[in-house]
């Protein structure tokens, strides 16, 4: 039995090998050069400012307060992660805005509504509603929108929405 030496067929492999690995370059430079394509195509499209993230979490903060003072628990935990949401895509969105540096003190108004909700506690809902709002407050001032004032609603911030608890 003859034996062949495994060197040439090693060399073969290699060289397999490397003109496979040049093709996979190209094709990663091809979908690299699409990707550049599409960012600067993204880069073009509308992207929310930060004064239409705050006007919606206004609204959710309104929403909130009326779910929570109803004992709405299921509607007063969605408004508070729809709020969260908000903050998150601000941070995303609105990266080049200074203002979004204060952002980051409202987490533990969040935490601690967040937790008046989860014990569906009303007493602690209202305590940590009002550190929540004095927070934002807080953080307008922070960033030189003190003008801007969030209170306590008074009234509805929808007149087509039950607050009440769910049957």
């Amino acid at each position: 039995m003859k034996i062949l030496p495994l060197f040439p067929c090693s060399l073969f492999t290699i060289l397999v090998l490397f003109a496979s690995c040049g093709g996979q370059n190209a094709e990663l430079n091809n979908m690299q050069a699409k990707v550049d394509s599409l960012q600067k195509q993204l880069d073009g499209v509308y992207r929310p400012g930060l004064g239409e993230f705050m006007t919606g979490i206004q609204t959710h903060h309104a929403k909130l307060w009326f779910a929570g003072k109803n004992a709405n628990w299921k509607l007063a935990d969605f408004e508070i992660h729809e709020i969260m949401e908000s903050l998150d895509d601000i941070q995303k969105y609105n990266q080049d805005r200074p203002e979004i540096k204060s952002i980051g003190m409202i987490a533990p108004a969040l935490d601690s509504i967040n937790n008046a909700i989860k014990q569906k506690d009303t007493v602690s809902f209202r305590r940590s509603f009002v550190l929540l709002t004095n927070t934002c407050n807080n953080c307008h001032r922070a960033t030189d929108h003190e003008f801007n004032v969030v209170i306590v609603p008074s009234g509805l911030p929808v007149l087509n929405q039950d607050f009440k608890t769910a049957p």
